[in-house]
This record gives structure tokens, sequence and C-alpha cells, in this order.
């Protein structure tokens, strides 16, 4: 049977070609990304900004009455409830911002989560209330320390392990993709409201070790081909690389996207953010490792030669006269 091939071996497409159009387009996206994150804001969940969440299962019914309850929660003045299913289609989360001033005077998140479960359980006999958690607003701001100092540490890990690695050409090429894929993934949950906790964190660390890889890969393979076509021009060099890795790339992202994909469609209300974080992410570290990650190698004047160890004047004695013997 004959193996199915999503790239040809000949494969020899001329991506560098448009480096500028795409790197262009790139920082406006990302302009547009930090203008929407800086003005819209991103809609923070109560990891971030403090709150309540109230588990309630439902015991005597075969799905919990979702809408129903959304209405009724707001009705009682403490804002828009999130409600989303765990586990079973019974069971729910519902999740409260704090009140106002809550942060001087704590009795008010006790009376709101009082207020709520007492009303879910006068409207909703077979109701059970699994248990009511808050977050301070401290605790939160300490929270959403933690995730950006995370996020920061992980990116200048990996560029300090390309650097490492490869050359430092390398590891500024491979922070800026990875801040390329962070920044777009921001604009997504700006632009679109969804919810932005802990989960999307861990969705952004996730993607940056996809991205990673994947540069990494395309690296390997271009310092490789370094060593072996010295005469050829940087351009051709990168293109060549490319092409080679296409293969590995488009397999490696379509199996995975195969399965986010399903997870989108299918899969529960509360891993819905973080799955179209990592398949949105998916799409744009492809990308990046290919337009970004590759060509500002060249901005950096990097060519087959930049890494080859300078003689020295005792060297090319030596050399010379081992050439004249």
């Amino acid at each position: 049977m004959k193996l199915l091939k999503l790239v040809p071996d000949n494969t020899n497409i001329h991506f560098l070609k448009w480096r500028v159009p795409f790197y262009v387009i790139s920082v406006i996206l990302m302009a547009a990304s930090w203008g929407l994150v800086l003005t819209k804001g991103l809609n923070l969940g109560v990891d971030f900004i403090g709150g309540q969440m109230i588990r309630v299962t439902f015991e005597r019914s075969a799905e919990a009455p979702v809408g129903e309850l959304r209405e009724q929660v707001a009705r009682l003045g403490y804002g828009e409830p999130i409600i989303q299913r765990y586990g079973k289609p019974n069971e729910i989360s519902i999740r409260m911002k704090l009140p106002e001033g809550a942060g001087q005077e704590a009795a008010l998140a006790d009376k709101m989560a009082r207020t709520i479960t007492a009303d879910i359980k006068k409207n909703h006999a077979d109701a059970r209330i699994d248990g009511v958690d808050s977050v301070s607003g401290k605790v939160s701001k300490e929270l959403g320390w933690d995730a950006f100092k995370a996020l920061g540490l992980a990116s200048l890990a990996v560029a300090a392990y390309i650097w490492l690695r490869f050359e430092w050409q390398f590891g500024v090429g491979a922070l800026f993709a990875l801040v390329h894929d962070v920044t777009l993934t921001l604009g997504l949950f700006a632009i679109t409201g969804m919810e932005f906790d802990l989960n999307i964190v861990a969705a952004l660390l996730t993607l940056i070790g996809y991205s990673l890889n994947d540069t990494i890969v395309v690296y390997d393979r271009i310092r490789e081909n370094m060593k072996k076509y010295r005469r050829m021009p940087m351009p051709e060099l990168l293109d060549l690389s490319v092409n080679e890795t296409l293969h590995r790339t488009i397999v490696t992202s379509l199996s995975m996207l195969i399965t986010l994909v399903a997870l989108l469609l299918l899969g529960p209300d509360v891993i819905f953010g973080f799955t179209a974080a990592i398949t949105l992410g998916i799409f744009v570290g492809t990308y990046s490792s290919i337009y970004m990650a590759a060509p500002i190698l060249i901005w950096l004047k990097v060519n087959p030669n930049s890494f080859v160890p300078t003689e020295t004047a005792l060297e090319k004695q030596e050399r010379l006269a081992r050439e004249g013997a």
C-alpha cells in the first residue's frame, strides 16, 4: 500500500520570497492585539480579580438547567454569573465576581454566597451545594503576578536555551517568535471576550513549548545546512531548510489539530477557552517558525560562514607549513 505523503519529497516553496509582507502583517497584528488588550482589556476570571465559585449538583435531574439558573442568579443583583458544566451534565460551577467593597469587608462576599445558595435551593429542591470556594482580591493579584512571571521566565528560559544550543541570533529569533505567538493569542481573548483565567495561562505555557519544539527543529536543520552549503545564499539556504522540515511540521500540526477540533466541538464548556487558545497557537506557532524565526536570521546578518572559527596568525602559519610540506 502506498503511504500518504502530505508533502512531496521534492517540495521547493520559496517561503522567504514573501518574508517582508508577512513580517509587516505580523507586526500589524501584534500591534492590534496589544491595542485591544490595553483598550478593551481581557475578561479576567475569578482567579485574577477575586470572586467566588459555587459548585452545585442536581441530584434528580439528568442535566442542570443552566439557562434558567443564569437568569435566576442575575436577578439577585450581583452581576452576570459564569455557569459551566463540569464532570457530569447535572454538575455545574457558578462563578461570581466579588461585590463592591468586599476587599474591605469580607462579610459582603459571604452574604453573596449565602444569598445565591439559598435562592438555588428555594427554586430547585434537588440542588445539592457541593462547596463554595472564595478567592480574595489580594490572592487573585498574587496569582496574576505569578502567572505573568511564569510566562516571562518561560520565554526567557527558552531564549537562553536556544542561545546556548545554537548562537545568540537564534535565541533572538526564537524569543521574537514566542512573543508573536503569545501576543496573537492574547488578541484573540481580547476581541472575543472569552474568560481569561489560570487555564488560559496553562494553555499559553503549552503554546510556548510547542512553538519552541517547532522552532528548534527548523533551526537544527538550518545549522546542519549552514555546514554543508557554505556558498549558498542565506535566503536559499533557509528555504531549503524549511522545505526539508515541512513534512514533519505539517504532520505534527494536523495530528494535534484533529484532537483539538474534536474537543472544541464536543468537549465540555469548562475547557473551551483552553482548547481555543492551543488551537490558535498551533496555527500561529507553525506560521512563526517559518515566517518569523527563520527570516529574522537574515536581518541579524547570519550567513553560512558566521560561526566558522576565525583562524589565528599562528594557525595560519601552521596550515601553510603543512600545505608546503
